[in-house]
């Protein structure tokens, strides 16, 4: 599906999405935690999706509608032998562990750019926890077959922070005990921070955290009980519309919590080093358009950022330079290679050296681009076309549905030109 953007101006309020991270921790979380769960705010993304389909064949019994999402669990009960993860990263991360808790034989299956992604993490770690694993040379399909017992393990942590998420709810659930996991190198530490809060909001056993670089559990029994969890705004959309708000217009972005666990808040932080006209107050985050100038930002903790700062970037005054390049290589496209590719169409100019990526920011022109199924390039573009000479044209512009299905009507809502099939998108 292709999707035009049309040089616009916007105006207007916008309540932020519901963030995907927050959502899957907590399906997981309320299939874990024997007893009714109630989840609010629920988002409706393809990987939420895939995640609460995942809790159903795991056992779970759900009843949603658009404010409420209400979970039934006796912990994992398998009623199939297959799980499909979509194209979900975190899902297929988390999930495994989890699932390696049953005794039954359980494929697990993905799809798009998840097939490619390297998962010989588990063959190496779910051994020594008493869980046969076979997978396609280190890649999907994965057969596991528990039940996974705890153990003092070490874990490489410089890959992606979702391993551990997993391993960490997978350990609780088991009753674990005077055992840790000890990790190396941890990035995007603040995933780990959502990941135990959600764990602590659902009445999971925590573990004790050394400072990232060891996690020891300390077993103390829960009851069933009923939990209640609010689903947070999205940081990593509303660094989107933030971001469009800097561009093109004055906005106000609601439901972003500043005292949020989540890694992509440090939005604020590169706005305001990209001198960036924003303004909080108690009903939201304002943006207005500005002297955007260039800066300096590390995102190894938030990999995720790097398309929506580049789209910042191109609009900005001299050279920007973001550190963090070497997470990106294992994303839904090779993010690094794709943004520079893409956005050299619109005539911005991006050098990678080593761990960095170096965006000279000037005049931006409409071209046709390609979201390369990635739904945070189709983002990007989207946001940098707003103030671009002319029309952008952006092929497989769907990709969007997998974080941010109402994305092209939110803009729309805001007053940008969004020539959509249909004149809407129904995702």
């Amino acid at each position: 599906m292709k999707v035009t953007i049309h040089p616009s101006q916007l105006k207007g309020i916008i309540q932020a999405p519901a963030s995907k991270s927050s959502m899957q921790r907590a399906c997981a979380a309320a299939l874990l935690s024997k007893g009714t769960s109630s989840i609010y705010n629920p988002g409706h993304s393809n990987d939420d999706k895939a995640a609460l389909d995942i809790i159903q064949k795991l056992g779970a019994v759900i009843e949603v509608d658009s404010s409420e999402l209400k979970v039934q669990s006796q912990g994992i009960n398998p009623i199939a032998t297959e799980i499909n993860c979509g194209e979900s990263g975190l899902s297929i991360r988390m999930f495994t562990p989890i699932v390696a808790l049953s005794d039954k034989e359980i494929t697990i299956n993905g799809s798009g750019s998840l097939e490619a992604r390297p998962m010989d993490f588990f063959d190496d770690i779910l051994p020594l926890l008493g869980v046969k694993i076979k997978s396609n040379d280190g890649k999907l399909p994965m057969t596991v077959q528990g039940p996974l017992i705890p153990a003092n393990i070490e874990v490489d942590g410089s890959l992606s922070s979702q391993f551990l998420t997993g391993l960490l709810m997978a350990y609780s659930a088991a009753g674990a005990n005077n055992v840790s996991i000890k990790v190396k190198d941890l990035k995007s530490k603040p995933y780990i921070d959502l990941t135990l809060d959600v764990m602590k909001q659902f009445g999971m056993n925590v573990p004790e955290n050394k400072n990232y670089k060891e996690f020891v559990f300390h077993n103390e029994p829960t009851q069933d009980t009923t939990h209640q969890y609010t689903v947070e705004g999205d940081w990593s959309g509303g660094a989107f519309l933030l971001v469009a708000g800097t561009i093109a217009g004055s906005i106000t972005v609601r439901g972003l919590n500043l005292s949020s666990t989540q890694a992509d808040k440090a939005i604020m932080d590169a706005l305001m080093s990209a001198n960036a006209a924003i303004a909080t107050e108690a009903k939201g985050i304002q943006a207005h358009p500005g002297g955007l100038r260039g800066f300096e930002f590390d995102a190894t903790d938030c990999p995720d950022l790097f398309p929506p700062l580049v789209a910042l970037a191109s609009y900005c005054d001299g050279e920007t330079r973001i550190k963090g390049v070497r997470r990106l290589k294992h994303k839904e496209s090779n993010r690094a290679v794709t943004l520079q590719d893409e956005f050299d169409l619109m005539g911005v100019r991006i050098v990678i050296e080593d761990d960095t990526m170096i965006i000279h920011g000037g005049f931006i022109k409409g071209a046709d681009v390609h979201s390369h199924h990635d739904h945070r390039i189709a983002m990007a573009c989207a946001v940098a076309a707003l103030g671009a000479n002319s029309e952008t044209v952006i092929e497989e512009a769907y990709a969007v549905k997998k974080s941010y299905p109402d994305f092209y009507n939110d803009l729309k809502s805001l007053g940008a030109n969004v020539s959509l099939p249909f004149d809407k998108i129904n995702l």
